[in-house]
């Protein structure tokens, strides 16, 4: 077979050599629980990294949100209203 550049073809099983397991590191020696215990100790420690609003900040997003929210439910409101009227007015 050839070889074309660029092409996707899986190489034959006698061109690549099987690579032996890796055994050791972090996750191969623990157990389930360890693995778990591993997994909580990397979730705390990317939690210390965040930067965390200060409560004015907060407040302030919350506001932010909140008014979007209530805009969006009265643009649907008006939107659902109008197709409403509408199917009544092309329906009967």
């Amino acid at each position: 077979m050839t070889d074309a550049v660029g092409s996707i073809d899986t190489p034959d099983a006698q061109d690549e050599a099987p690579r032996p397991k890796k055994k050791g590191g972090k996750r191969g020696k623990k157990g389930p629980l360890g693995r778990l215990a591993l997994f909580y100790r990397q979730v705390i420690a990317e939690l210390r990294k965040v930067v965390w609003p200060t409560r004015s900040q907060l407040s302030t997003y919350t506001t932010v949100v909140i008014v979007f929210v209530v805009i969006m439910i009265g643009l649907v409101t008006v939107i659902d209203y109008g197709f409403s009227q509408a199917a009544k007015y092309v329906f009967g």
